[in-house]
């Protein structure tokens, strides 16, 4: 080759450099440090997602092209960490940066989640999140999906908890999350004892309204009529509103807004899919020449298992394969409408769920949760692999390598770290930050991962903690408490839908139960002083680090406790005079 051709291909090589820079906003002369490099964010986030029901993560019989895609282009996450095993707390955790205990978006009373639209609790308005931030740095940012972290603090529009509070310009989705009583299924969160406890109380009203009755007729009882009436017209209050709580609910939380406005109350399910589909492609197109957050939550792959009739029936695990194989295909949409608009090489993805799939979705023999491969446990189930590990799939096309898997332990927090210094912002310095940056382990330039400790809550109760033994290149796992499993072996826990965090279904170790989960993780052999003879240095360095973390937390409101996490009718967001909230202003847009 002669020097003149040589030149030109310097050339080429320079100006070819120069213009990815200059699409990135990087200098030249500092390709390789991206802080600051102001990226689109996509993230999405699946909910109640196993991680074994993806192709990618070893799932061999469920379709998940599209995702799989996005994993051979980009870097695979293999231990990568929910900070709850939960809804509410791990979502909080992922906008925040920090454990769910800083935020007091936990419990201490069982009720581990929202359990109401209309409850006052929710995400503290003195919580920062990468949102926030973000949209302070000239982004433009969006929320299209599930929210689950509260909505009104003292009136039904006061709107302290919502999206649009916390650094998002624009939001349409569900405000709460989408739960088996949104369909009127069989399985239900809150239906069976709601109508547990209004019978109970029926029963109890109508026994002294008849011992009342008793009472006057005979002369027993030298009173008026009036509190016969009255406890009479309390029963047959208790008994209607029994009979029509399903519905109630329905049009309480299963209701979709456009910013602070409702738009569909309640939702008609079978037109959320392509609704929130074209809601992701006209904010990428609004947004196409300014740097832009998109945060898609979806609804699946949550019970009821909402699915439309073009993938019923379409995987070989019944309703559950058929809506991880929607979820798939509306993945592929949405990286479609980036390719659209020409912003995929711009465009950092991200994609995860929030927790893990749940053993407990089951109606007789048939199976409605996820599957979490070789890590025992699920959903709801304290610090258990299955319910805390979860895909983490990172893509940036030209700027991180394809098809790279890294073993090191990560967090859902690490989002918020590493989004910050990629748009340019300062990550806060009033607070403890939990998550670390990615980007140096992502573009290998740490060999390790900034987790040394990682620790995980069951409500407010630390159930275990994982220490990274990086010289030893060991992950160890303590479980200092672990809950009972229903003896069938199925692995669900006794009677629940979610497993408690204390009282008699949990088991307290004396000593900890110790694994080594780089040789075990299915936790599968606990590791006992007799066959591990690090055993006690190992639980003597954790009690440290977790008695270092003790000191770093300070005294909040527990955002889902008591009458915090109750309903309550002066909160219940309406489109219609209380208590006939109805409408559907979207009827025209399929």
């Amino acid at each position: 080759m002669g020097r003149l051709e040589h030149a030109c291909l310097s050339f080429r090589s320079w100006l070819a450099v120069t213009a990815a820079a200059f699409l990135l906003g990087v200098r030249p002369s500092a390709c390789s440090d991206l802080t600051g490099s102001r990226p689109n964010i996509l993230l999405l986030m699946a909910d109640d997602l196993g991680i074994a029901d993806i192709g990618c993560y070893g799932n061999a019989t469920i379709r998940t092209p599209n995702i799989d895609r996005l994993a051979a282009r980009g870097i695979r996450l293999t231990q990568h960490i929910a900070a709850a095993s939960v809804c509410t707390p791990s979502r909080a955790a992922f906008l925040t940066g920090r454990y769910p205990i800083r935020s007091g978006m936990v419990s201490s009373n069982g009720y581990r989640v929202l359990q109401w639209t209309a409850a006052s609790g929710g995400f503290p308005t003195n919580e920062t999140t990468f949102a926030k931030i973000l949209q302070d740095k000239g982004y433009a940012t969006g929320l299209i999906g599930k929210w689950h972290l509260g909505l009104n603090c003292e009136s039904s529009d006061d709107h302290c908890h919502h999206p649009l509070h916390h650094g998002f310009d624009h939001f349409y989705g569900m405000p709460f999350s989408l739960m088996g009583d949104c369909a009127q299924w069989d399985m239900s969160e809150k239906r069976a004892g709601l109508e547990r406890k209004l019978n109970l109380c029926f029963h109890i009203v109508a026994f002294a309204a008849l011992t009342l009755t008793a009472g006057k007729l005979t002369r027993l009882l030298s009173i008026s009529w009036t509190p016969v009436i009255g406890s009479t017209m309390v029963a047959i209050l208790l008994l209607t509103t029994s009979y029509f709580v399903s519905p109630l609910i329905v049009h309480a939380d299963c209701f979709l807004m456009r910013n602070h406005s409702i738009t569909e109350q309640p939702m008609h399910f079978q037109r959320t899919t392509s609704r929130f589909l074209k809601e992701v492609s006209s904010f990428v197109r609004r947004n196409k020449q300014r740097p832009f957050l998109l945060f898609v939550s979806f609804l699946h792959v949550h019970t009821p298992l909402v699915t439309t009739e073009k993938f019923l029936g379409a995987s070989l695990h019944g309703l559950y394969g058929d809506n991880v194989e929607e979820m798939d295909w509306m993945v592929g949409r949405v990286l479609d409408s980036l390719d659209t608009e020409g912003l995929t090489n711009r465009t950092l993805v991200y994609f995860t769920s929030d927790h893990g799939g749940s053993l407990e979705s089951q109606l007789g023999n048939k199976q409605y949760g996820g599957w979490n491969g070789i890590y025992r446990g699920g959903k709801g189930m304290g610090g258990w692999e299955g319910g805390i590990r979860v895909p983490g799939i990172v893509c940036w096309p030209g700027v991180l390598p394809a098809g790279r898997v890294i073993q090191e332990p990560t967090s859902l927090m690490d989002v918020f770290p590493t989004v910050v210094q990629l748009a340019g912002g300062q990550v806060p310095q009033d607070r403890v930050i939990d998550g670390r940056d990615l980007l140096p382990l992502l573009l290998g330039k740490a060999q390790h991962s900034d987790h040394e400790f990682l620790l995980h809550y069951c409500e407010n109760l630390l159930h275990a903690v994982r220490w990274h033994q990086r010289d030893r290149g060991a992950v160890w796992k303590v479980h200092y408490v672990t809950p009972r499993f229903h003896p069938d072996g199925a692995g669900a826990c006794y009677g629940k839908m979610v497993c408690p965090c204390s009282g008699d279904k949990v088991i307290h170790h004396e000593p900890p139960l110790l694994f080594d989960l780089s040789r075990d993780p299915s936790e599968a052999h606990a590791l006992t002083p007799a066959t591990e003879p690090l055993f006690y240095e190992v639980m003597e360095r954790v009690a440290q680090a977790v008695k270092e973390h003790r000191r770093t937390l300070s005294l909040v409101p527990l955002q889902l406790d008591g009458s915090d996490n109750s309903w309550k009718p002066w909160l219940q967001p309406c489109c219609g005079p209380f208590p006939l909230c109805w409408c559907d202003q979207e009827s025209d847009s399929q």
